[in-house]
């Protein structure tokens, strides 16, 4: 807390105390062409750009909104195995690292994803759409890449993920094993979908994708424009942990009606997260789906989640960690819609 000229408590805002930074880096920022500017020398400038690092990490830890969401103690229900590439190319100078995301129960199906990301800019973390999936496959999101390899049989038409972050592990993986005829990989951040672009382009060139038509773009499900250049295209639109985010869980709903052909449905994996994943299906109601809940829907994936909590493992926290499926459609749904 800080405090005003009148001496009353004011609380600090985050985004101020980070531009207050910045705009003391402006003259290290731009010494960038310069190794000895105005600022004085690189390792001042160094110092400072660690002190920026220091303010945004600990801004983003004392926030507790953050910390609900972004406890990454548990990491994997160990569904994929992960192996490094070593390029061939001696032309390759680039700093690019790849891995092969394989699947442990159906070893026939893998994906190749760029491991190495970048170095953090400062402006993308203050004015970005979400970036909460920009690091890593999350949970449910190698949960649902995982179901859609073992379900890839109810896969047909035009298939889109929203808020694939860095990678849309599970729509890379629909493009690679079901009999579909289009997968649109979507996020609303500009940055992820740069790097899904490289992604599709290597996994192509490798003879992943048969004759599906995979693409990316940006879509905001709070954009009109996005939504409604796409709207009632797609049989089965899906998403993995998307429900947290107050400000956009209304237009999640919105855009997975209208993007829903009229016999379309929805795949979405998500944990409970406090009452998120049920003000999610409340809102879902009120716009006339039809919802349906599953708790045991992989038996892997089941098997680890009781193993953890018999356990009392102390890194598991179901509550984060563990994603519901929720399916909706615009009619009522089939008894063996996931069969």
């Amino acid at each position: 807390m800080e405090r005003n000229s009148t001496g009353t408590a004011e609380k600090s805002d985050p985004a101020s105390a980070v531009r207050r930074h910045i705009n003391e880096d402006t003259c290290a920022a731009n010494s960038h062409s310069s190794l000895v500017g105005t600022c004085g020398t690189p390792d001042v400038a160094r110092a400072r750009w660690t002190l920026l690092r220091q303010v945004l990490r600990q801004k983003q830890m004392d926030n507790p909104e953050v910390k609900q969401v972004s406890v990454r103690r548990f990491a994997t229900f160990d569904l994929f195995s992960r192996k490094r590439l070593v390029t061939q190319d001696p032309s390759d100078t680039s700093d690019d690292q790849w891995v092969e995301y394989r699947s442990v129960y159906f070893p026939e199906y893998s994906a190749l994803l760029r491991d190495n990301l970048g170095p953090l800019r400062v402006d993308e973390v203050l004015n970005s759409f979400d970036n909460t999936g920009n690091v890593c496959v999350w949970p449910s999101e190698e949960v649902m890449a995982h179901y859609c390899l073992q379900k890839h049989h109810m896969f047909k038409g035009a298939v889109c993920e929203l808020g694939g972050g860095m990678t849309c592990l599970a729509g890379l993986m629909v493009a690679i094993c079901a009999d579909v005829k289009e997968v649109l990989l979507s996020d609303g951040n500009e940055k992820s979908i740069q790097n899904v672009r490289r992604l599709i382009d290597r996994n192509r060139q490798a003879g992943k994708f048969g004759s599906t038509h995979v693409s990316t773009r940006v879509v905001r499900w709070d954009c009109e424009s996005d939504i409604s250049a796409l709207e009632g295209h797609f049989d089965i639109v899906m998403c993995a942990d998307c429900l947290f985010l107050d400000q956009y869980r209304a237009s999640l709903v919105d855009a997975i009606r209208r993007l829903l052909h009229p016999n379309g449905m929805a795949l979405v994996f998500a944990p409970l997260r406090g009452e998120t994943l049920g003000l999610f299906c409340h809102l879902a109601e009120q716009a006339g789906l039809c919802i349906s809940q599953h708790q045991q829907y992989d038996a892997h994936v089941w098997d680890v989640h009781v193993k953890m909590v018999r356990e009392g493992k102390e890194a598991y926290d179901e509550n984060i960690h563990y994603p519901l499926l929720i399916t909706l459609t615009k009619g009522p749904q089939p008894v063996s819609l996931t069969q």
